[in-house]
């Protein structure tokens, strides 16, 4: 086994689960709902944040009953790390957003700053309107706007290094099945 893989499995076998994997699915249902309810008319375009809205995206996409189109995204501050840092875009979508709705689905919104900055981009493009999802709200008080909120919000967690369902610990344990937290960070 690799040193890698030796200290991942370490970091999983410390870990907090702080939600479970049939507590994560139950969200993802009610979040899946509540799309629905808003945007089953509107033909709205779901926008994947790589690579953290993933497995979101994924879950949600199966659960909406209605015709939606998918593309994705890529724009990270984190590049594996455990600390934000400068927007990089990755890959812009191409896709034409000209009076469309918009939905942007990410795993977790934090601060903010990336998804911020994915909705005015895509306001930008043409948007008529543009929705967030998240998976998880990590509660605190360091947002980039003081009333910056998701449209739709899986789960409301503490403000801890969290991975699993999407969130990662320095590239790995994405594909956790729960909602873990770090041992020290």
């Amino acid at each position: 086994m690799t040193d890698t893989v030796a200290e991942m499995n370490q970091v999983l076998a410390e870990a907090d689960c702080l939600v479970d994997e049939q507590r994560v699915l139950r969200a993802i249902q009610t979040m899946a709902t509540a799309i629905g309810e808003r945007l089953q008319d509107r033909n709205p375009m779901v926008l994947c944040v790589m690579n953290g809205g993933l497995i979101l995206t994924g879950h949600l996409l199966t659960r909406l009953r209605f015709p939606v189109q998918a593309e994705y995204l890529h724009a990270t501050r984190y590049r594996q790390e455990t600390t934000g840092g400068i927007l990089e875009w990755k890959l812009r979508p191409d896709a034409n957003m000209q009076g469309r709705t918009i939905l942007i689905v990410d795993d977790i919104l934090d601060e903010g700053t990336t998804l911020d900055a994915i909705a005015d981009y895509c306001r930008a493009q043409g948007a008529a309107e543009v929705l967030t999802a998240v998976l998880v709200d990590k509660q605190h008080d360091r947002k980039c706007r003081a009333d910056l909120q998701a449209d739709f919000t899986g789960l409301k967690v503490e403000d801890r290094f969290l991975f699993g369902f999407g969130m990662d610990y320095k590239g790995y344990w994405r594909n956790a099945p729960g909602i873990y937290a770090v041992k020290g960070l």
